[in-house]
């Protein structure tokens, strides 16, 4: 007769059931370790992104600050630049002043010289000057001849000179009688363009320089 240990037999059946199961209950570590994996993965990727930005963004910053700095470099080259060509046109006006002050003063030395120069040309023989001056443009003049005919000749002269108006003559008064002398006293405008030929500017700027000069 055969005999079986079903008591046996059930805690091996039992036993045999109970691994799987407690198999099934204790959880696995393998999902979540691939979970970290990730999260540590994209945390990394993202502080090197952050990284690389932040890098990125101090370079162009420091080249910024570079670029400022020798712009204002080149800015106060450029300003000691201009200075240096506002002294050198001051300078230049200056010099040009004064070189225009220089012909002025030699125009104006001129004018009277070359108005005595064009009398003494008219001046006859047998006449003399006593006082002349030159104002507004006019030539005053007054002196004494030996004879009433050389002093009509010495006014003839002048109404023919091509660089003086027509004269106004006073009287011609005998002042002497032994020798006999005559005094006389005249005025005329004067100009330093010809009667007839093209007017010159410069001549012009040069009489109105004189006569204000002699008015003075």
């Amino acid at each position: 007769m055969i005999k079986i240990n079903l008591a046996r037999e059930g805690r091996a059946v039992r036993g045999a059931g109970a691994a799987p199961v407690a198999a099934a209950g204790v959880p696995t570590t393998g999902g979540a370790n691939l979970n970290n994996v990730i999260i540590a993965t994209l945390a990394v990727i993202g502080l090197l992104v952050a990284g690389g930005y932040w890098f990125w963004q101090k370079r162009e910053l420091d080249e910024r600050r570079e670029t400022i700095v020798r712009r204002e470099a080149e800015a106060k080259k450029l300003e000691s630049i201009i200075a240096e060509v506002e002294d050198y046109q001051r300078r230049k006006d200056s010099l040009q002043n004064r070189i225009d002050l220089i012909n002025q003063l030699k125009q104006n030395q001129k004018g009277p010289v070359r108005i005595m120069d064009q009398i003494s040309r008219d001046l006859p023989d047998l006449v003399w000057l006593d006082n002349m001056s030159i104002s507004s443009g006019r030539v005053a003049l007054s002196g004494r001849g030996l004879n009433p005919n050389a002093i009509a000749l010495f006014i003839e002269n002048v109404k023919n000179d091509p660089y003086f108006e027509e004269p106004t003559v006073g009287a011609v008064t005998q002042v002497s009688a032994n020798p006999q002398v005559y005094s006389f006293d005249m005025n005329f405008a004067f100009t330093y363009t010809a009667k007839g030929a093209p007017a010159d500017p410069a001549s012009t700027t040069t009489a109105t320089t004189t006569t204000a000069t002699a008015t003075q």
